[in-house]
């Protein structure tokens, strides 16, 4: 994305920045709290030049474009911390059935079986909320960037607190390296973070509830 017009939204446009294009070049890797499978630079542009049969759309569509690939890259987000979740739950049920801690197995204490059942009730949850969506989109639905935005701020949340309580009813064990819980745990904080913080997602809600 690049200005090429007037201020604002509409002087902003696409352009394909081809691999090897003379001044295009990478930072080096970031170290990261987590997604550490994924390699994450930055991108420097030094006097590029692109081509105009580079241009993706007209000129002055880039901001347009961003905007519509948002709502589906947060219901993809929130997906992923679904699946996150999805693993660290049935991790922590296998665990607290297999655990024994004063003569009973960790998941036959009723304080353990209250947050299991917390868990599964957010993470349908937010599945559900997923769902809806990602129909929305599909429907082309006029309210779809609100449900997006619901799913993503909704699911990033819970599924964070899922893991959280995961790793928790994991005891000591959760916190090591040799147990999933801690990756998973560092993996889903970022989530909400990403295609926009879960602070601005409220602020989308709100002005579409409020229509401001």
């Amino acid at each position: 994305m690049c200005r090429t017009g007037e201020d604002g939204p509409k002087g902003i446009s696409c352009i394909l920045i081809e691999k090897d294009t003379p001044g295009l070049s990478f930072g080096k890797n970031e170290k990261k709290l987590g997604w550490n499978s994924q390699h994450t630079s930055t991108v420097n542009f030094d006097n590029c030049e692109v081509p105009i049969e580079n241009l993706v759309g007209n000129e002055g569509d880039g901001f347009k474009l961003a905007m519509k690939g948002l709502d589906g890259g947060r219901v993809n987000i929130a997906a992923c911390s679904i699946g996150g979740a999805t693993f660290a739950l049935e991790n922590t049920i296998q665990y607290t059935s297999e655990r024994k801690q004063f003569g009973k197995k960790i998941n036959e204490f009723q304080v353990s079986q209250f947050k299991l059942a917390d868990m599964s009730t957010d993470l349908e949850a937010s599945r559900l909320m997923v769902y809806k969506a990602a129909t929305s989109i599909d429907n082309k639905d006029s309210d779809a960037t609100k449900y997006c935005a619901m799913a993503k701020r909704f699911a990033t949340d819970a599924c964070f607190d899922i893991c959280n309580q995961a790793l928790q009813l994991h005891g000591g064990y959760g916190y090591l390296k040799d147990f999933p819980l801690e990756r998973v745990l560092r993996d889903l904080r970022v989530h909400q973070i990403l295609e926009g913080t879960n602070e601005i997602m409220r602020l989308i809600i709100s002005r579409k509830i409020l229509d401001v």
